[in-house]
């Protein structure tokens, strides 16, 4: 018989923690997981939180993921009956929060379901049965009875357009979900090591939170009206208690930071329709590869005209996510607002949002560039269920439109070093490598030449990794991927292929020989050799990753044969 190691032994486990008077927190430690979409790599795993908190009345805050639906529901019984639940709370309808509302209401269907409109309206299309319903709109309040009055702050965008804070002024706790939460699974119930957490946090924030800084600026300005917050109980890691004021003013600082960037991109669609969400994230993230900050609207909610004319105004890209024609009036009126308020030389890309009744793509395109604005990805047709090689394509649709609008200051910074150093710095030279990645259906592929070796115990090497590399979300901490070595005097043509600028979702090894490793990730055919890897850490380096990995197999196909090695003359650009 194998023996369990203690982490596979606790690999999804559960946590109840009385953490006020009449508040129970359920906290659903995920020890193992690894990743949280494909771009968002976890080093510590992560915790999906869920809070019961007993008045008069009886409120659930948030579900928990469905894969934690046996030890969940042994839980919670053990803590109450379903059917004693007046209230299930949603803070947000994202997966990891909502992935139990639909078992819940069948064991308990009197339950009334408290959310924000939009919450509701994806509830509908999740739960696929008639529920009791209250929304709720700022400022909107609850009584349980026994001091627990519970007040709601509408904090959209943090990070689904649904987003909703719950105040409960008995206790003062903030329920957040999202917002101040970290990717960070201890047993460890609060943040009384901020050393342990910080960096966790600050990552955590700048993959989730950082796109959307302005609306993070509102959220906390709505905050700011409720009364002394002792606790911000979080969706994800460990609650906040021992650290709020420390942790809420870095919000503030980096979202102020954040908020007034030189170069903005807006993404405008309608959250209800199709698989817009994630979509838009996807986006959103490859744009804030590039350092671009992104500004994300809602069409579907209520849009000061205005300011949305102000916002397009001062963009220098727009995204738009083609609503369906049938839409409110409402929606159509904001898209024409868009519409009307973009100008010259701005950049647009266009998405569908879920096929079917879209507007079509190509006479809202046209009108774009009749407008001067220059399109800069192929417009996204979403006609299926999207697949995660649909994301992928999104984010690097995103990194492109980046990379477009901050071309002039890449262009500037590369003449910012004085002429002696970046001659001195340009001597640094370096292999000719190609990485290459797979993880599920994705796969991509970079040329590296910022490759040392780091370690002899284990056997490892360092990588520097631009952000804005399409392979970066394939090299997170746990992922596995090949090193291929090119060689001195046959490279030219791997070298040229992979140095060609590939649109979003293209195919990196069309017309490459290749074999697959063992770990998934392509070996190429024509390599001087290879070897296969698995990143152990990652270091901010600006805008690089120095990327640790270890060395676990490998071979040389020509043991005589020498490494290309690269040479350049200037030491800031490649």
């Amino acid at each position: 018989m194998v023996a369990l190691t203690e982490k596979t032994e606790k690999r999804l486990t559960i946590q109840t923690v009385e953490i006020a008077q009449e508040t129970t927190a359920i906290r659903s430690l995920d020890w193992d997981r690894d990743r949280f979409d494909i771009e968002f790599g976890l080093q510590n795993g992560t915790t999906y939180n869920s809070f019961l908190i007993r008045g008069e009345q009886t409120a659930l805050v948030d579900t928990s993921h469905e894969k934690f639906r046996q030890l969940y529901f042994d839980t919670l019984t053990g803590l109450i009956k379903p059917t004693e639940i007046d209230y299930l709370i949603i803070s947000h309808t994202e997966p990891d929060h909502s992935g139990l509302v639909k078992d819940l209401l069948q064991m308990a269907p009197e339950i009334t379901v408290v959310g924000s409109k939009v919450a509701i309206q994806f509830l509908e299309d999740l739960v696929h049965q008639p529920f009791k319903r209250r929304i709720v709109k700022n400022g909107d309040r609850l009584d349980l009875g026994n001091g627990h009055e519970f007040e709601f702050v509408i904090a959209p965008n943090l990070h689904w357009p649904d987003t909703i804070f719950s105040f409960d002024h008995k206790t003062k706790i903030l329920y957040t979900c999202d917002a101040f939460g970290l990717h960070y699974c201890s047993d460890s119930t609060f943040d009384e090591d901020l050393a342990a957490i910080e960096e966790d946090f600050h990552y955590y924030y700048d993959c989730l939170m950082g796109p959307n800084a302005r609306s993070v600026l509102s959220a906390l300005k709505r905050m700011a009206e409720l009364k002394t917050i002792s606790m911000i109980a979080t969706g994800h890691g460990p609650l906040l208690s021992h650290n709020v004021e420390e942790l809420v003013g870095r919000y503030r600082t980096w979202s102020q930071t954040q908020a007034k960037p030189e170069t903005v991109v807006g993404i405008f669609y309608v959250s209800e329709y199709g698989y817009s969400d994630r979509l838009v994230q996807a986006i959103a993230n490859g744009i804030g590869k590039t350092g671009v900050a992104v500004e994300i609207v809602d069409l579907g909610s209520e849009v000061d005209l205005q300011e949305l004319r102000e916002l397009v105004s001062r963009c220098a890209g727009i995204i738009v996510g083609l609503p369906p024609a049938s839409g409110a009036a409402s929606i159509q009126s904001a898209l024409s607002t868009v519409l009307g308020s973009a100008k010259e030389k701005q950049a647009i890309g266009v998405f569908e949002t879920g096929g079917g009744d879209d507007e079509p793509i190509d006479p809202l395109v046209s009108k774009f560039r009749n407008l001067g604005l220059t399109t800069v990805f192929p417009a996204i047709r979403i006609k299926q269920t999207p697949t995660e090689n649909t994301y992928k394509l999104c984010e690097e649709a995103g990194t492109d439109l980046g990379q477009w609008v901050t071309r002039d200051r890449s262009i500037k910074a590369m003449k910012s070093l004085g002429a002696d150093l970046d001659k001195a710095l340009g001597r640094l030279s370096g292999g000719l490598y190609i990485i290459t990645a797979k993880k599920g259906d994705v796969s991509s592929a970079m040329l590296a030449s910022w490759v040392a070796q780091a370690s002899f115990k284990p056997l490892g090497f360092s990588i520097a990794v631009a952000k804005d590399r399409a392979i970066e979300s394939l090299m997170q901490v746990g992922d596995r991927f090949v090193l291929n070595v090119l060689e001195e005097g046959n490279f030219q043509p791997l070298m040229k292929h992979f140095l060609k600028r590939f649109g979003p979702g293209a195919d990196r090894f069309e017309g490459v020989r290749t074999q697959p490793a063992e770990n998934g990730a392509p070996i190429l055919n024509d390599a001087l050799a290879y070897m296969e890897c698995e990143v152990v850490s990652r270091m901010d380096c600006g805008d690089h990753w120095a990327v640790y990995s270890t060395v676990y197999a490998g071979r040389v196909s020509k043991p005589d044969a020498l490494t290309a090695v690269h040479h350049r003359k200037v030491g800031n650009h490649y």
